[in-house]
């Protein structure tokens, strides 16, 4: 069996539709391919840059500085090399994506790299230990290389940006809808081995779970969840149970999303998602593989807390709270500054919710240390808009806690946050905010009376 035939068989007929919509198609994205690391001498490397170079979309260099590449055995003890080195690279090249090349025996091996990809909470699903294994020797001829892998390939990378502007997401999308569409009407590559199927299929599943993880329609799920299944279900065919990991880490996503954009079985959609993700964390492990491990936490934790606001189980916001922590312990403020200060907020946020719904003084105290720790990176000289809000949270929090134990204390540190808050937001003249901040000023010096 090929690769192919399993893959239409697999796409819907409407994803074979011809694409006509007009885009952005002055759009270049910068692609820098690191020479690969290889036991013989070839150019693999090379010929991968000519064959991204046939692609309009990119804009691509070769990178062949020689530096020790030892850390591409994907070992988890050499992992943060890895993305200290691709980081570095990155701001270096200015590359919207870094591609690294491995040889694994007969085999290429291609790993994809974007900026601070750790800390991206944009809905990105392309982790950077997400392998896309090929046949060594297609790299041997540029010109014959099959159009499916190449459209592939292409697919692949495009999903793993993640541009801010609303334009070019929309063109990211529109670029993954004609990949989509090719590789279901090629059979180029119908001489690919089976012992190639679950990578392909994990990045075809990737392919279409970028381009439609907020579809509301049912079928575009069910081809996702083929794909990513079909992967899982020649595991045998996997030598490292990272990749399989990589795998369950996807399944999660997939129904973590449809979860939020599905009208119906929102419940299983729910289930299945924690259960995905938990089984992804049997393979990418807190020890072995700690960042992905944190960011599946991560997002079990918005999983939980989206659940809660729908049922309002406190269980499951009692487990949002317990998922970030897991997250805080491993994304530390040395090594990744800017997303431990959202975490930080974000759990101040969640804690602040559990303390109002226990009336627990005590959870407002916890909630009050993750937004002063948040303070710690986002400062008021640094970003006083940001510094603004937490103080005014604080000060919230305080008045609560104020109130509830009636201790001017605590009243008196609310008074001190909200003027605080009040002085960034007269300088920016933000009217609604300090009308806010005025009310509350003032019932916090109508307390402190009473008292």
């Amino acid at each position: 069996m090929t690769f192919l035939s399993k893959m239409t068989g697999l796409f819907s007929p409407k994803s074979k539709k011809n694409i006509s919509l007009e885009t952005k198609s002055d759009v270049k994205f910068r692609i820098v391919v690191v020479d690969f690391q290889d036991n013989i001498e070839s150019s693999s490397g090379e010929n991968t840059v000519r064959i991204l170079q046939t692609m309009p979309d990119f804009e691509v260099r070769f990178f062949d500085e020689p530096f020790n590449k030892a850390f591409l055995n994907l070992e988890s003890k050499t992992l943060f090399d890895m993305i200290d080195k691709g980081q570095t690279l990155i701001e270096r090249t200015g590359a919207d994506v870094l591609i690294w090349g491995c040889r694994d025996n007969d085999k290429i091996r291609l790993n994809f790299q974007t900026d601070k990809q750790y800390e991206n909470k944009s809905q990105n699903f392309v982790s950077l230990l997400d392998s896309l294994y090929l046949p060594a020797n297609l790299f041997n001829n540029p010109e014959d290389f099959p159009s499916a892998v190449k459209t592939l390939i292409h697919g692949a990378i495009i999903s793993a940006l993640h541009p801010t502007e609303t334009s070019i997401r929309i063109h990211r999308k529109y670029l993954l809808k004609k990949d989509i569409a090719n590789l279901s009407n090629d059979n180029s590559a119908k001489q690919l081995a089976i012992n190639y199927m679950p990578f392909i299929m994990n990045f075809l599943g990737i392919i279409y779970l970028s381009c439609n993880f907020d579809s509301e329609d049912i079928s575009d799920f069910k081809i996702t969840q083929n794909l990513f299944t079909t992967a899982v279900k020649h595991q045998d065919l996997i030598d490292s149970p990272l990749h399989l990991g990589c795998i369950y880490y996807h399944l999660g996503q997939l129904n973590d999303s449809a979860a939020s954009y599905q009208n119906k079985h929102q419940n299983r959609f729910f289930s299945d998602a924690v259960n995905a993700y938990h089984q992804a964390q049997r393979y990418l492990g807190k020890y072995t593989y700690p960042y992905d491990y944190a960011l599946i936490c991560y997002r079990l934790a918005h999983l939980f807390f989206n659940y809660w606001k729908k049922k309002e189980d406190i269980q499951a916001l009692r487990d949002a709270v317990s998922q970030l922590r897991e997250v805080e312990k491993i994304f530390s403020v040395a090594q990744f500054s800017e997303f431990w200060a959202d975490i930080q907020k974000e759990l101040g946020y969640y804690l602040s919710v559990l303390g109002n719904i226990v009336k627990s003084a005590d959870i407002y105290q916890l909630a009050i240390n993750c937004y002063q720790n948040q303070q710690k990176v986002i400062t008021e000289k640094r970003d006083p808009i940001h510094w603004a809000d937490s103080q005014e949270r604080i000060g919230q929090l305080h008045y609560k806690i104020g109130i509830d134990r009636s201790n001017r204390d605590h009243l008196e540190d609310a008074l001190e946050c909200f003027h605080d808050a009040l002085y960034i937001y007269e300088n920016v003249s933000q009217t609604e905010k300090i009308k806010q901040l005025l009310i509350a000023i003032s019932k916090t010096d109508n307390e402190l009376r009473i008292l």
